[in-house]
């Protein structure tokens, strides 16, 4: 069995006096000390084996297993699994040879000192993070608490705020919590103006609207002209029966084929912060980069080409989404599956059939008929469920005949059908 050869022990402002004697132990029983330069400086010097961090962070994991055997004691900041180190060497070292004692966190210092209940606020991080992520977060009377990266991102926070119709919401910033320098200085975004800042800083924002602001919901279905696009947009009302039917999971990844202007991967991402997606569209890369950024969804990968080619090194989805071009990507990709072609390999091929006009009448003329404005969606049954978008007006002058394609992902009951647009 595998002994425990690596601590990792939070120590908050107030420095060594403040640790608990299990987290004094280890750090007086260390053979290797690894931490940031304010952290090792609040040790006193002796004889043993230092390593400061280093970029990329890899490289200073690397070394630290260089140490496996001998007890390596990492001095992290707070709660090392609130967005600290203790995240990060979980990727490389399992639990089981790890003893992590954790001090109390920025989040939960802020919240004693402005009375939020911690149940009731959202937390995230603007350390080597893009602040558009807070985008996604933005909604009246929300509670926010966030990890600066510096004493400059409550300016680029408090002129986000702005941009996005929330300048009257009240900002606090908690320098150096827990600690004899510990300060608070508090403000308006649209009116902010404090630079004299401490590097180590959390911000609090009471999140309020402007008075004609229309705030967007984390629901699918944002109005059409949350977006910037050309025409290419799948329409609100689809968009929403659409994600219903991917139904995103936290933690999972979609592919967006065709993304267009990328609204149903943004969405996809907006369900959950640690939902994924991966949207492949071959002309319109930078509109759906305008749209992430704006919508709060930076992390999206874009990728700029067309299907089934630009899908081969992409990692397994858990769900697909095929907008526009479906016939190129069925016939150079599906197509194939029908008789053993590669499909991913959590995804089975289930039917192909061609509908008429007529059958889809009368399939329409059951109880699953459903209209939505000039959308007109039914449920079909052949081979399980799926969904097809049927454009009402001129549809059926236009097009006599549609093949659709259905999809099943295996050991689930979720259906994504990709279907024609009239």
């Amino acid at each position: 069995m595998t002994q425990e050869w690596l601590s990792v022990v939070g120590i908050g402002e107030d420095g060594v006096s403040g640790l608990s004697p299990v987290a004094r132990s280890l750090i007086d029983a260390a053979d290797v000390l690894v931490g940031g330069d304010r952290h090792l400086a609040m040790l006193p010097p002796d004889p043993r084996s230092r390593l400061k961090w280093v970029s990329p962070i890899t490289d200073s994991i690397e070394a630290i297993l260089q140490y496996k055997g001998q007890n390596v004691c990492v001095l992290a900041s707070g709660d090392p699994l609130c967005f600290g180190i203790g995240v990060t060497l979980l990727r490389h070292i399992p639990i089981a040879q790890m003893t992590i004692i954790p001090a109390p966190s920025t989040f939960s210092f802020a919240c004693a000192r402005l009375g939020w209940s911690a149940q009731d606020i959202e937390t995230l991080s603007l350390c080597s993070r893009p602040p558009a992520l807070l985008n996604a977060y933005l909604y009246p009377n929300a509670k926010l608490l966030i990890l600066s990266e510096g004493r400059h991102t409550p300016q680029v926070v408090a002129d986000l705020l702005t941009q996005q119709g929330f300048g009257a919401s009240a900002m606090t910033v908690l320098e150096r919590l827990g600690g004899p320098q510990e300060r608070l200085r508090s403000g308006i975004a649209e009116t902010w103006a404090e630079t004299d800042l401490a590097d180590l800083n959390a911000i609090a924002i009471h999140c309020i609207p402007n008075p004609n602001l229309r705030p967007l919901s984390r629901l699918p279905g944002l109005p059409d002209d949350a977006y910037h696009h050309d025409g290419q947009l799948t329409k609100r009302e689809v968009r929403a029966v659409t994600l219903s039917t991917l139904a995103p999971l936290p933690g999972e990844l979609l592919w967006d084929v065709g993304a267009g202007c990328g609204s149903i991967s943004i969405e996809w991402m907006r369900s959950h912060p640690r939902c994924r997606a991966i949207a492949i569209e071959k002309s319109r890369t930078a509109l759906i980069a305008d749209n992430a950024i704006a919508l709060g969804a930076p992390n999206l990968q874009i990728v700029e080409g067309i299907a089934p080619a630009s899908l081969e090194d992409l990692p397994q989805p858990d769900a697909i989404f095929i907008g526009g071009g479906v016939t190129s990507v069925v016939s150079g990709w599906g197509g194939t599956a029908v008789t053993g072609g590669p499909l991913p390999n959590n995804l089975q091929w289930i039917t192909k059939q061609t509908i008429t006009n007529a059958d889809c009448r009368v399939r329409m003329g059951t109880a699953n008929e459903r209209f939505v404005l000039d959308s007109k969606i039914c449920t079909f049954t052949q081979a399980g469920q799926g969904i097809c978008q049927v454009r009402e007006k001129n549809c059926w002058n236009k097009v006599e005949n549609e093949t659709y394609f259905f999809f099943q992902k295996t050991g689930g009951q979720r259906w994504t059908s990709f279907c024609c647009r009239c």
